[in-house]
């Protein structure tokens, strides 16, 4: 099981968990609707902060698989430079 799938059940159990409890709690229906709406608020701030922290992450790799490959490509260029003067050179010779 992925890492990625266990977080979003953690979070899903938490979510769960947490409405449970203040729609049993004894409170008034507003006070408890209100508390529900926060609640979501904080969540989808959560959610947002891991979201990003992800993007970022994957981002970071990417920028680095790029960088990488572009060195590869340069020193494959350079060879292939190389290569081409040396057998001008010897067909020249």
């Amino acid at each position: 099981m992925s890492s990625g799938k266990v977080l979003l059940g953690v979070l899903a159990g938490v979510a769960a968990g947490a409405t449970l409890g203040i729609l049993f709690a004894p409170d008034k229906g507003s006070n408890t609707r209100k508390k529900i709406v926060e609640r979501g608020e904080d969540y989808v701030d959560n959610l947002k902060g891991v979201f990003n922290k992800a993007l970022d992450s994957i981002s970071d790799e990417f920028d680095s698989i790029q960088g990488e490959l572009d060195d590869a490509a340069d020193k494959g260029k350079s060879q292939a430079q190389n290569l081409k003067n040396n057998v001008t050179s010897a067909v020249n010779s």
